[in-house]
């Protein structure tokens, strides 16, 4: 129990990694070469996409962890720090469901009722400015999550 729970954190360190540092770099590249008009619109609907499906994946891997937490502390022996990764974990689904049910709908929303590239609109212009916050805050909790992840797999390699 104790190796898939490793292996699921594993999994939510490398997946956040290789969203936030491989793919949605290399769609916006990719997108904007390919048509510099559009492309940075489509490379955000794409990530945006490719966001949602994992965050839905991490949600159940951190339900997973939960569960297996739980059976880890009834069958024994009891993890040390249970209720330290235990906070963790459940601090992970609620920060990634809140991106995910919460945050994404609205920056989907401001996306479909700009009627064109969120970048073409004027610096000053408040929907821009929402897009903005939001998407701040949607990075900002995604590094949370990983922040946890990575502090989960740190306290549960120390058993």
């Amino acid at each position: 129990m104790r190796f898939i729970s490793l292996l699921l954190t594993s999994m939510w360190i490398g997946g956040l990694l290789a969203l936030g540092y491989v793919a949605a770099p290399a769609a916006f590249d990719v997108m904007k070469a390919h048509d510099p008009a559009n492309g940075r619109a489509l490379a955000g609907e794409l990530f945006g996409v490719m966001l949602l499906r994992s965050q839905h994946w991490l949600i159940g891997f951190g339900a997973v962890q939960a569960v297996l937490l739980n059976v880890r502390a009834a069958l024994g022996p009891r993890p040390r720090q249970y209720k330290a990764q235990l906070a963790i974990v459940l601090l992970m689904i609620a920060v990634t469901g809140y991106a995910a049910f919460v945050i994404a709908p609205k920056i989907e929303a401001i996306r479909v009722a700009a009627h064109g590239p969120i970048a073409a609109l004027a610096d000053d212009n408040p929907v821009k400015a929402q897009f903005g916050r939001l998407h701040g805050w949607s990075n900002g909790l995604m590094a949370l999550t990983l922040v946890g992840a990575v502090s989960l797999f740190w306290l549960d390699r120390r058993e």
